[in-house]
């Protein structure tokens, strides 16, 4: 008798599981491990979908367009503005079902397929017990000392690297190649990803790194050090929005609308600031956590909608590569 009990527990539990519908979130890297949100919203999720939420991490668009209408995927998290245009010419998401409006971002946002679930400005974050004067602009980048070195990550490989191109491109238009050339003897390394190029400065080997304006908020918060700050320039700084997207041929669809909604939920904003180091994108102000009520904001947005971006994206690549080969 012990034996039938112990296989109809095994059987019962087995068809339980087998019922139980699964969401397929693709994700980055980041995303899934351990310090960042995928956990945490996980977690949030199971508790009210009666589900099973897996992520599957990796490189995001590459993935999608070598699967296509096959794709495993039910969401996609983790695309932003700067290559939304190829994601959508690819026709495999569908809308996303919510209400713009109650999104609290820098610039209007009118897009009914991708949503953002948090945001930012690409900033360079210095290291204030050795760059003692403030920076104010690309310009003071140029005049600093030869033993103050910056890190940047490749556009090529790096959707930060990329914003960083496009916001130079933005800022400095036909000279923007010029710039780079300027800039080129200032730079210590150019790292494949955000993660490498992070490791570098706080190790101590760069002074400054092209982050974003949020970054802070984490030394503060989990270290209790204020010495790293984002610099602030006074012409503005270009918005990096995170987003998710409904994959059109999902076959969990009531699901993935549900997930859609959860994004907009407190549940979800609420986790995003302290998992992800960003501003969440549909709470306003008055509901941050202090540490990133406080940090310093740029005034004015540097913003290339998609459209922009696809169109300038290899012309800015191709400047910077130009520039930093000589």
């Amino acid at each position: 008798m012990k034996y039938l009990s112990l296989a109809a527990g095994v059987i019962f539990a087995t068809a339980a599981a087998a019922e139980t519908p699964v969401l397929n979130v693709y994700a980055p890297d980041y995303f899934t491990s351990e310090w960042g949100p995928g956990p945490s919203i996980e977690a949030a999720f199971e508790e009210t979908c009666a589900c099973d939420l897996q992520f599957s991490a990796g490189d995001l668009l590459p993935r999608l367009m070598l699967e296509g209408p096959s794709t495993d995927a039910d969401i996609v998290i983790g695309l932003n503005t700067d290559v939304t245009a190829k994601a959508r010419s690819t026709g495999l998401f569908a809308a996303h079902g919510q209400t713009n409006a109650d999104l609290d971002l820098p610039i209007d946002w009118t897009d009914d397929v991708f949503l953002p679930f948090n945001w930012s400005y690409v900033s360079f974050v210095y290291d204030a017990t050795r760059v003692t004067t403030p920076l104010t602009g690309f310009d003071d980048l140029l005049n600093l000392p030869d033993n103050q070195k910056i890190v940047i990550q490749d556009p090529r490989t790096s959707i930060s690297g990329l914003a960083l191109v496009l916001w130079v491109k933005a800022t400095y238009g036909d000279q923007a190649g010029a710039f780079w050339q300027r800039l080129a003897p200032h730079i210590l390394t150019v790292t494949k990803g955000w993660s490498e190029a992070y490791g570098l400065f706080t190790d101590g080997e760069a002074a400054v790194v092209l982050s974003f304006n949020t970054s802070p908020a984490y030394h503060i918060v989990a270290e209790d050090d204020d010495t790293k700050r984002a610099a602030i320039f006074e012409a503005g700084h270009y918005p990096y929005f995170e987003l998710a997207a409904k994959v059109a041929g999902t076959d969990q669809p009531e699901l993935a609308d549900q997930f859609m909604a959860f994004v907009m939920s407190d549940a979800f904003q609420s986790l995003i600031p302290m998992t992800n180091w960003s501003y969440p994108a549909a709470q306003p102000m008055s509901d941050w956590p202090q540490a990133f009520a406080d940090l310093p904001i740029p005034s004015q947005a540097v913003y290339m909608d998609e459209a922009q971006a696809a169109d300038l994206r290899d012309t800015a690549i191709e400047e910077w590569r130009t520039a930093l080969s000589q």
